[in-house]
């Protein structure tokens, strides 16, 4: 096992609202899938690194309780910024971790969800 976590999955209640809110944000790129009758939305990735998906299904519901996944940003201040333009929130942050992790910052997303954004140092 080389990561803890090997997918994710951030439910939306209007899949393509929601992939054009990362899009712009954080410049993601996805690919459309249907498995086991959900729509999704798969982030772009690479083995080994770990996948995940935006997904539309009636047994996820978005959130800002639970668990909040971080994704990867180059440029925390601009992200923040575009959440912002796409109707988004920063809820905390940003705040500079020590012992160089980088940069984080906790967003709502255009679809009610609690997501974590993270710059490395």
């Amino acid at each position: 096992m080389s990561n803890i976590i090997n997918w994710f999955e951030i439910p939306v209640q209007d899949l393509q609202r929601a992939t054009a809110f990362y899009a712009h944000c954080i410049n993601a790129q996805f690919r459309q899938e249907h498995v086991a009758g959900m729509s999704m939305a798969v982030f772009h990735y690479q083995e080994p690194s770990t996948g995940g998906a935006l997904v539309k299904s009636e047994t996820l519901q978005p959130s800002t309780d639970g668990t909040v996944v971080y994704l990867y940003t180059a440029d925390i201040a601009a992200s923040l910024q575009k959440v912002a333009e796409k109707g988004g929130s920063c809820c905390f942050g940003p705040e500079i971790l020590p012992d160089d992790i980088g940069t984080i910052a906790l967003i709502i997303d255009s679809e009610g969800n609690k997501v974590g954004l993270h710059q490395p140092a």
